[in-house]
């Protein structure tokens, strides 16, 4: 796609770009927003600014005249009047310059697609770029994304970038290292991680850089005609005020392979591939298919229902018989929008959501309009399956509702990287709460992070498939450190593949070193996204510090086991044969033929329907929840 690059000077918007290149993104125009001119300051090239590097910014003068593409440029206006981590359109803030900058961009080049950003660690900066990003139609290309920062930094330095130190503000730097480049830098700040904590890649303020030269720079470089070392008001804080100037470059027309200054990461990681060659496949074992074709016509035989329960509010089995998926989606929402005004709450309170689509051809016009419903920052997390729904049903939405946002934590990432798939809906990767410590975890698949494509070889090489949706799961899990499952379910469309995914599960356990995530529910359904073959999903829970302490208390230790007895899966083979009790929440899965709620005393009782093709044990599961 067709790109502007958000460009500081710095080496990680320009190693990024290096990066966009290699992926085959064609760059169109630069974009910087700069500091601005004011005369009631004693220096305008150090401004304190929550999501922009603002020193240094004189050395972009050179930028379009070194890359032979349009550079867009505006002051910063706006403060950081919104601190909180995650955005949403604020009056008066640095984001919405932002905002107009890229605005502009796209009046002068509709074409522009994408948004180059370098952000690292950064989750203020990246949700910023992305909420912009969002309103304006583009995509966020952060290839740099969660990397572990000593690669990076061996990276950049091997990438053919001339980037020195400009500024330098942490324990161990002074103004000596000003002007430096990473690969003489390189070396003291190994050394000052090792000793201080000191992040490689100055993700924590500690230095800032400028790049004068990289494989990108056509048609010249820039070179430092004079420099003056400048004190800052804080006493360990100096940087570089500089005359530049242009020298030109031979120019090559020669097509560039842009993948040889960047190395890519691998598409499985160590402990992924540690998995993928630890299982055999012919450890398969055959299991009994079920096609949705199999299963006659059936009425509806169960009912909505509400359940409150400490600090949540579970909304189970939303449907509406009339109309098309359209009307019948809008419906819902309608029922669900009465139940939160009702008890004054908002859609923002939604937490999590599981929709099920008897046809999932219909998934886009679902979601064009589920979309409509959150817009704000943290949108629920979601599982999305198709299945078997009863006659004239075209989806079924349940929810779980938080009721104080203030608890409400979460991870939405909507940008394109190589960590993880960013979101292909209106859904978080996982919303948590922070006081009890719980996060649901949206339906992972096997997507090639930096495509956002499906493995071509999917039919031939299922454990690829269910590793690297495995993968995306666990990187989720580490992100947001709720790090021990309490329940994991993996949904796949071959039963006959059961022994895969169990095999595979069990040395995740063991690599992971989590005893408590012993819970697997495998359930087999008839579509899945993008057509994919396999999807992971599930619930977590973060583990204190004391109870990852081998000298913790017991009392500590029975804390843990009892988070982990919070959620229980049983299986029976008869709905009638369970007793339902109150103050506890249900999730039943199983063959509609097999499930039925008529003749079941269920006033009071909190349960969700989740028909599906079958089971791991073949029978029906029933999954207890008591948070």
């Amino acid at each position: 796609m067709k790109f502007v690059a958000l460009v500081s000077g710095g080496k990680d918007s320009c190693f990024n770009i290096l990066h966009c290149l290699a992926q085959g993104h064609e760059l169109v125009c630069l974009a910087n927003l700069y500091p601005p001119n004011d005369d009631n300051k004693n220096n305008d090239d150090e401004m304190d600014s929550f999501m922009y590097q603002t020193v240094g910014h004189d050395v972009l003068t050179l930028y379009e005249k070194c890359i032979g593409v349009p550079m867009y440029r505006q002051p910063i206006i706006g403060n950081a009047s919104n601190q909180n981590l995650e955005y949403n359109k604020t009056d008066n803030d640095e984001t919405e310059d932002l905002f107009n900058l890229l605005t502009n961009v796209l009046k002068n080049h509709p074409d522009v697609k994408g948004v180059s950003v370098g952000a690292i660690l950064s989750s203020y900066q990246r949700t910023r770029v992305e909420d912009v990003c969002s309103r304006l139609g583009l995509t966020s290309l952060a290839y740099l994304w969660q990397r572990d920062q000593s690669e990076l930094m061996n990276e950049m330095c091997n990438s053919g970038m001339d980037a020195k130190i400009i500024k330098v503000a942490a324990i161990g730097l002074n103004e000596s290292n000003l002007g430096m480049t990473l690969n003489e830098i390189q070396p003291k700040l190994i050394q000052l991680n090792q000793m201080f904590g000191v992040h490689i890649c100055g993700e924590g303020g500690e230095f800032e850089t400028s790049v004068f030269d990289a494989p990108f720079f056509k048609f010249g470089k820039i070179n430092i005609i004079e420099r003056e070392v400048i004190k800052h008001t804080n006493d360990d804080v100096w940087y570089l005020k500089m005359k530049v100037g242009f020298e030109p470059k031979e120019v090559n027309d020669e097509v560039i392979d842009w993948k040889q200054f960047i190395v890519e990461p691998p598409l499985l990681t160590e402990r992924s591939e540690e998995i993928y060659e630890d299982i055999k496949c012919n450890e398969m074992k055959n299991k009994e298919n079920v096609t949705a074709d199999e299963i006659e016509d059936y009425e509806i035989n169960w009912e909505s229902n509400v359940f409150k329960h400490g600090d949540y509010m579970y909304v189970n089995n939303l449907s509406s018989p009339n109309g098309d998926c359209e009307e019948q989606i809008n419906k819902v929402f309608q029922e669900l929008e009465k139940i939160l005004n009702d008890n004054k709450l908002e859609f923002e309170n939604v937490s999590s959501a599981k929709l099920l689509i008897n046809d999932m051809n219909n998934f886009t016009k679902i979601n064009s309009q589920y979309v409509k419903y959150f817009k704000r920052a943290l949108p629920p997390s979601r599982i999305c399956i198709e299945t078997k729904l009863p006659n004239n049903i075209e989806l079924q939405l349940s929810v779980v509702i938080l009721k104080d946002l203030k608890k409400k934590i979460g991870l939405h990432i909507q940008g394109i990287s190589y960590w993880a798939p960013c979101n292909i809906g209106p859904y978080s990767q996982s919303i948590g709460n922070r006081e009890d410590g719980i996060a649901r975890i949206s339906g992972q698949i096997p997507l090639i992070p930096k495509s956002m494509t499906l493995p071509i070889n999917e039919d031939l090489d299922f454990k690829l498939n269910a590793i690297l949706s495995l993968q995306h799961y666990n990187s989720i899990k580490e992100v947001i450190n709720f790090k021990s499952g309490l329940i994991t379910i993996c949904y796949i469309k071959d039963m006959g593949k059961l022994s895969i995914i169990e095999n595979i599960f069990n040395k995740y356990k063991e690599i992971c070193n989590d005893s408590l995530n012993d819970k697997l529910l495998v359930v087999q359904i008839s579509e899945l996204p993008k057509g994919s073959v396999v999807e992971w999903a599930g619930m977590n829970h973060k583990i204190t510090d004391n109870s990852l302490n081998y000298e913790s208390s017991d009392e500590e230790e029975e804390g843990d086991d009892n988070n982990k007895e919070k959620v229980n899966i049983r299986y029976v083979n008869n709905i009638n044969e369970f007793t339902f009790n109150k103050g506890v929440m249900y999730e039943i899965y199983g063959n509609p033929r097999d499930i039925n709620m008529n003749d079941i005393e269920l006033k009071g009782i909190s349960y969700e329907i989740i028909p599906v093709l079958r089971t791991d044990k073949g029978s029906i599961a029933i999954v207890e929840y008591r948070i």
